[in-house]
């Protein structure tokens, strides 16, 4: 399986205590967020990545660089050169030829998380699984599941008809991935690059394909748009991570 880490957004609610750096490049301890999600896809035994860049792209690339030149994973680099006028949807666009209908696991760069969360995700074989936390967060994509499959993701859905938080990560098994990038170039064609992919997502799963989720099951995660996510990932999850690590 193959792994795309769409880091191109720039990060405008974050910048009052990161600065012009994009968000894969926060500090979690003594490694950035990037680092933590390439070390669990090590972990997880996936050793071809690409990184979508747009925002400071040379800071991402150079800190891949200095840190991932002999350690046995592939990284190579994608450019969303339009990444200031769209959204991850394009990004996960850029990536396809790279993929080549593959299986991969698609993460936002912005989400730090327990390494076992991913290798749990790695593990399922629905054609396409979201991660998910049965606990409620704010300001994030929430699922609703029935007869174990997610049926409708939406940052709308209201807290009394939600089953689970997204929290960025998903995963395509190689009979989806064609079906999945079929229907990204109907939303491409008619200009709609401004939205989450996981309205693609949405779209398959109306039309009868099985969205599949794994569950955070209690462990650590964070999404980090802005600060108030930061100070959550500084209190909850950056402790976790350096527990573990010790």
């Amino acid at each position: 399986m193959k792994a795309v880490i769409l880091a191109a957004g720039q990060g405008t609610r974050i910048r009052s205590v990161h600065g012009e750096r994009p968000k894969c490049l926060i500090t979690a301890g003594d490694q950035t967020i990037l680092d933590h999600q390439l070390d669990a896809l090590s972990i997880a035994g996936v050793d071809e990545v690409a990184i979508v860049v747009g925002y400071e792209k040379e800071q991402i690339m150079n800190h891949v660089g200095t840190r991932y030149d002999h350690v046995g994973m592939m990284i190579d680099f994608v450019e969303n050169r339009a990444f200031a006028s769209t959204n991850n949807i394009y990004s996960l666009w850029c990536a396809r030829k790279w993929l080549r209908n593959d299986s991969f696991v698609c993460l936002n760069a912005d989400v730090i998380f327990e390494p076992e969360i991913l290798e749990a995700a790695l593990q399922d074989n629905a054609q396409i699984s979201m991660i998910v936390d049965p606990e409620w967060r704010d300001e994030t994509m929430k699922v609703v599941i029935s007869d174990g499959r997610v049926i409708r993701m939406s940052k709308k859905i209201p807290r009394d008809e939600f089953h689970g938080t997204y929290i960025g990560i998903t995963t395509f098994r190689r009979p989806a991935t064609k079906r999945f990038f079929g229907k990204m170039h109907d939303f491409i064609c008619a200009g709609r690059v401004n939205e989450f992919f996981n309205a693609a997502v949405q779209e398959l799963a109306d039309e009868g394909v099985g969205v599949g989720f794994t569950s955070t099951a209690g462990m650590a995660w964070a999404e980090i748009d802005d600060p108030l996510d930061l100070a959550f990932a500084q209190q909850h999850v950056f402790p976790q991570l350096s527990a573990e690590a010790a």
